[in-house]
């Protein structure tokens, strides 16, 4: 293979969306005398793995470097690659729901984060929820076994600069790692506190208690619920403010992000703000009374066998004997066994508005390309299609071809520009959600019928840009 030094000039160009033109961006690969002729992915999470099995299926060498085994973090178990660690849940697959589209299109870039999920599948309504543990061993073994992927169990301190490397580390990137970031962007890094939520034991349910039912009968009988009366309800809120959490360290700003805030820091807000958010009642009827609820917890299941659950939005800061005592009031879980307790960590993320192109290249390096939670996108879906992404234009680079952005009407397009685009003095991480979307060119007042258009133009869109740059 011919060192990508020598072609460099066609190669990492800077695109438009959906598109590219041909000005050179703001560095040259001639002031490197020698070029590796692979890839090298830092990182073996979600968007890591996708980036390199995109890469390596469009006939780039890669290099993917995870340092798990050897080296764990706060939050991770194995050393499988595409460990999930918080929730085991994708989240919607509804095609009137953003995050649903995101997967449709990452299905037709031939995604393998999105086609595992889909063969590991376990019941959880609309919503694509996985076995976790096969998951991960078959992501694993997808990408050892692909010819054109080298994975090296080691930890990378130093981001390197003889080759074109895109960093994939995650929320929790390594200490020595991020002071090489801080370093590079000359800033500091910006975070946020993500909360993992607790697993509890099939057997320890009290399914006397529980019943079965998905919200408006929507995918089947997939989640246990946990009735409560109101006075149940107040006991529990209270003795969830009043409990013991785990306080952060005080050089540390608790900056939550919305769509995965603590149930405990949810319950500061008010009374009934749970009542409106996981503990909603609405569009469940317990079969055993005939009655709705004053408050529902749900279950969601944790692999295909159903021998544990996850309590739905209750990511927790509490400590571990707070969670046992506080959430053993739900009715139904009283001797409730956790296989897993809540916990927090931080979330690690850049300034990408003021530091990243479109095609997710790093601005004063072209090179050097970021993807996944590190750029400010928020879930497993989004990380891994920002990653697939990086991997799609790194790959393209190393190959002599421009680089490409997808068009700002499909969920890949209008989450690359949220990121690029957004004012960086407000940069906050964020989800595909259809505020991101542009406008329909013939607006329509149907709530519905707009989302529903909305996804006819963004897959139409997305298959157009397929088939332009021969992206399948």
């Amino acid at each position: 293979m011919t060192p990508c030094v020598r072609r460099s000039e066609v190669a990492l160009t800077s695109p438009k969306h959906g598109s590219y033109n041909a000005t050179a961006l703001s560095f040259s690969l001639r002031n490197f005398t020698r070029m590796r002729d692979d890839i090298v992915i830092i990182g073996g999470g979600l968007a890591g793995s996708e980036a390199a099995w995109q890469a390596a299926n469009r006939g780039a060498k890669v290099t993917l470097y995870e340092m798990r085994p050897k080296e764990t973090t706060q939050a991770h178990k194995t050393g499988g690659l595409a460990e999930l660690v918080c929730s085991n849940s994708l989240g919607s697959t509804d095609p009137l729901n953003a995050p649903g589209i995101l997967k449709e299109e990452m299905r037709r870039l031939n995604s393998l984060i999105i086609r595992v999920a889909d063969e590991v599948r376990v019941p959880a309504g609309s919503a694509l929820a996985v076995d976790r543990e096969q998951f991960s061993l078959k992501i694993t073994q997808a990408l050892e076994e692909h010819p054109n992927i080298r994975i090296l169990r080691e930890e990378i301190t130093e981001i390197p600069t003889d080759c074109l490397c895109i960093l994939a580390t995650g929320p929790l990137t390594s200490d020595k790692l991020s002071q090489a970031i801080a370093q590079l962007t000359h800033t500091k890094h910006l975070y946020f506190y993500d909360a993992i939520s607790p697993i509890v034991d099939a057997d320890s349910i009290n399914m006397d208690v529980v019943f079965l039912a998905s919200r408006y009968d929507k995918g089947g009988d997939d989640y246990l619920n946990c009735p409560m009366d109101e006075a149940t309800y107040n006991a529990f809120y209270e003795a969830l403010l009043a409990a013991e959490k785990v306080q952060p360290k005080e050089f540390e700003k608790t900056a939550y992000f919305e769509g995965c805030i603590p149930i405990e820091v949810m319950a500061e807000r008010g009374r009934q703000t749970m009542q409106f958010g996981p503990l909603k009642p609405v569009g469940l009827v317990n079969p055993k009374t005939g009655l709705r609820s004053y408050a529902v917890v749900q279950l969601r299941t944790e692999n295909v066998h159903r021998s544990c659950y996850n309590l739905v939005g209750f990511q927790t800061k509490l400590t571990y004997g707070e969670q046992k005592r506080v959430f053993r009031m739900i009715p139904g879980l009283e001797q409730a066994e956790f296989l897993r307790y809540g916990s927090l960590h931080r979330n690690t993320f850049i300034n990408s508005p003021q530091l990243l192109r479109d095609t997710l290249q790093f601005k004063a390096r072209g090179t050097l390309f970021f993807a996944g939670q590190l750029v400010g996108v928020e879930g497993y879906t989004d990380s891994a299609a920002m990653g697939g992404l990086a991997g799609i234009n790194a790959a393209r680079g190393l190959a002599g071809l421009p680089l490409v952005t997808p068009p700002p009407t499909t969920a890949h397009g209008c989450l690359t520009s949220y990121i690029t685009a957004t004012d960086p003095r407000h940069f906050q991480p964020m989800n595909t959600n259809f505020g991101l979307f542009p406008p329909l060119a013939t607006p329509t007042r149907d709530k519905e019928s707009k989302r529903r258009l909305t996804g006819q133009r963004a897959l139409e869109d997305l298959t157009a840009w397929i088939t332009r740059f021969e992206l399948s």
